[in-house]
């Protein structure tokens, strides 16, 4: 089977929940019902190191795992990657020279600069060797497109060797615009669709985040790959509130 990364850079159409709680039954549910990939959120959300690497394990490998680090910053992306997931993704990601430093802080010397530990990703030392020789053909980096600043850089940034995929962030990028929420609207649209043209240009992988269907459905026709499906969380209250509505419209009718 092929690995996550190669998944990824060969543009497979691959979708999954973004996982906001510490849930391993949560996860462990997404990943039997058979969702591709899960996204572990390390910067919106309470969760800590331990609980995502709880996550990880409950995923087992089923599905593939990328970890959204709080910032671009060595320290955050090594000790993600020590957990033993798939790749990082990587926030607010401006340039090329904040995509090349990404980049370098997720591969092992001579690539990059990326510090040998002894962790779960290395079964605790048992593999070390050989998880220190096939990491960086495995670990797949995912840059954060998200702020208006990025857009004049955009062609530069796809050009930085081993940037796997890129995520656009529509809530942030609404934000930087001013017009924060305001992810339908036309010149938040407009830019997203820039965004999206470039990297079909260079035959770069991305995705974005999908409330709903119909809005994973919109992301799909302009060619994204890598879906963002809603968060656990949206699920479960959209489930909750199906289940509860029909209760009570049956009660009604009694």
């Amino acid at each position: 089977m092929n690995s996550f990364r190669t998944q990824v850079r060969q543009r497979d159409t691959l979708i999954g929940p973004l996982l906001t709680l510490g849930s391993p039954e949560v996860a462990e549910v997404f990943t039997i019902l058979g969702y591709d990939w899960m996204w572990i959120d390390l910067e919106h959300t309470p969760l800590n190191l331990e609980r995502a690497q709880i996550l990880i394990q409950a995923i087992a490998g089923r599905a593939g795992t990328i970890v959204r680090v709080p910032w671009n910053d060595p320290v955050h992306i090594k000790r993600a990657l020590d957990l033993g997931c798939d790749g990082v993704m990587v926030p607010q990601i401006r340039t090329a020279d904040e995509a090349r430093q990404a980049v370098a802080a997720s591969k092992y010397p001579p690539a990059g600069i990326r510090s040998v530990g002894i962790a779960r990703a290395q079964q605790y030392g048992l593999t070390l060797q050989e998880y220190v020789l096939g990491a960086n053909e495995r670990v797949a980096v995912v840059l954060q497109i998200e702020h208006i600043d990025a857009v004049p850089s955009i062609d530069e940034i796809l050009e930085v060797p081993e940037v796997d995929a890129i995520i656009i962030g529509p809530y942030d990028l609404s934000a930087s615009m001013g017009m924060p929420g305001q992810i339908s609207h036309p010149d938040v649209v407009a830019v997203m669709e820039s965004l999206a043209a470039a990297c079909n240009k260079h035959k770069i992988a991305w995705g974005a985040f999908a409330p709903s269907v119909a809005t994973a459905k919109a992301h799909l026709s302009r060619g994204a790959t890598l879906i963002a499906l809603g968060t656990d969380t949206i699920h479960l209250g959209n489930a909750a509130r199906s289940a509860l509505a029909e209760m009570k419209q049956a009660l009604t009718r009694e």
